[in-house]
């Protein structure tokens, strides 16, 4: 945001919004901050929930923009929204999934040598006798 020449970031100043989240709609660096309308409807349903923590637990999903880009945490909210969840930890958990890798199957391709190794299944009886046990 920039102001009479002055340039503010405003993810810089959530770490101090969210000690003082009171602040949060006067603060002269997030004027002008034009956020995805989830944001608002995240915030609306946090306020609703929580009343004055709601801001703060709002200012925490902002701070997930610290290390991820809006984009992204835009469609993280709004997948939150859309279940119903709302929260700095839902938000944060659907980032993570949506960041992991799925694993790639291990080629023996180049390693002709590796085919000829059996490995033995496991014993699982120890386990059977565990579970028949609870049963």
């Amino acid at each position: 945001m920039a102001t009479r020449g002055v340039l503010f970031n405003p993810v810089h100043y959530l770490a101090l919004l969210e000690r003082k989240p009171g602040a949060f709609d006067h603060a002269r660096p997030l004027e002008g901050w034009d956020l995805p309308g989830c944001f608002a409807t995240l915030r609306r349903r946090l306020e609703a929930d929580l009343g004055h923590e709601g801001t703060r637990e709002f200012i925490k999903v902002l701070r997930l923009l610290e290390r991820t880009k809006l984009a992204e945490l835009a469609g993280a909210v709004e997948q939150a929204v859309s279940i119903g969840a709302s929260g700095v930890d839902a938000v944060s958990c659907i980032l993570s999934d949506r960041a992991e890798q799925p694993v790639g199957l291990f080629s023996l391709d180049g390693h002709p040598h590796l085919k000829a190794v059996a490995v033995e299944p496991p014993d699982l009886s120890a386990y059977r006798r565990l579970t028949e046990r609870s049963a």
